[in-house]
């Protein structure tokens, strides 16, 4: 795709591109949850990345794009550590242990983490009201999760508590690693930056996942087709589609507006858990849904009013490679 302004770009294309980002994305931790149920979260999720950032990178290689330098791969590593290493494995081992539409919620924190974090750094400017009121809310429906989470798990007994930790863990890792993309890409391409972190994060967790033992007493006959099917679903569409369709909304529209998947995506994954794996949806889970939601709108919206006073600064695009989720 071509870059345009917003007035040349016709409506169809902006609405397939959103709805490509909405509802992948969302869908992604659903279809992480099927895929796990077979497969052994960080291999799955390494294989995952690794094969579509090397599909990409290749395809973009072959088109003429020129060779990254050393740093460039440098760059690429710790970025790529950051938001999938940490980031989308974190997230993975999450779901292992905690249903679609929790993980999802427990992700919204990114943004919050990303104003606090950035104003901490001198990156962003200090946090106005509506969006230290987006923290708060934040805050609070974090709280009303995680207790939810402890609710059911006397009723099904589980590793939740690792599970909550390894999500939040992830995001805020994920915060870390999108600040330092901001002043480090790895190429002039933002989709050839995108591929080389996919490739070396996805390469990690696979390491990762050998040296955790992932690998002992695996069989691929042990995978169920619904797996295979999650995972194909996986490498093409949340890994390369929905990728690419966000990497042309930031060229075509206001980043901020680009940014509007971090509130919705948690809606799309809070449904599709309850209509098609059976997740309960608790006054209390709803409750928190709703104030983390709030608190996503407030602390987004809230950073682009107060960043339309200074310098727009495009944001990572890599940072779109997450089912982020």
């Amino acid at each position: 795709m071509s870059e345009s302004t917003p007035a040349a770009t016709s409506r169809a294309a902006l609405f397939t591109a959103f709805a490509l980002v909405y509802l992948i994305w969302g869908s992604t931790y659903l279809v992480m949850k099927m895929a796990v149920a077979t497969m052994p979260p960080l291999l799955m999720a390494g294989t995952r990345y690794a094969l579509a950032g090397g599909l990409l990178y290749a395809y973009l290689r072959g088109r003429g794009e020129p060779a990254p330098t050393w740093q460039g791969w440098g760059f690429a590593a710790v970025i790529g550590i950051c938001l999938l290493g940490f980031g989308n494995g974190g997230t993975t081992l999450g779901v292992v242990y905690l249903p679609s539409s929790i993980t999802a919620l427990l992700v919204a924190t990114v943004p919050m983490f990303l104003a606090v974090l950035g104003w901490l750094s001198g990156i962003s400017p200090r946090p106005g009201k509506w969006v230290t009121l987006g923290l708060t809310a934040g805050m609070t429906g974090l709280y009303l999760l995680v207790a939810h989470t402890q609710a059911s798990a006397v009723k099904q007994p589980g590793h939740t508590g690792l599970g909550v930790f390894s999500v939040l863990l992830a995001s805020l890792v994920w915060a870390i690693g999108s600040l330092y993309a901001k002043n480090h890409q790895p190429a002039p391409s933002p989709f050839l930056s995108g591929g080389m972190q996919m490739l070396c994060g996805g390469v990690v967790m696979f390491v990762v996942g050998l040296l955790k033992g992932e690998a002992t007493g695996f069989a691929f006959a042990q995978v169920t087709a619904q797996s295979w099917w999650a995972y194909a679903y996986l490498v093409t569409f949340g890994s390369i589609v929905a990728f690419t369709a966000y990497i042309w909304l930031l060229r075509v529209v206001e980043p901020a507006l680009a940014g509007t998947y971090a509130f919705v995506n948690p809606v799309v994954a809070v449904l599709l858990g309850w209509a098609f794996a059976g997740e309960v949806l608790s006054p209390q889970m709803l409750g928190g849904a709703a104030l983390i939601v709030l608190a996503v709108v407030l602390v987004v919206l809230g950073g682009r009013r107060a960043s339309a006073k200074k310098p727009a600064v495009l944001p990572n695009p890599a940072e779109a490679a997450r089912p982020r989720e």
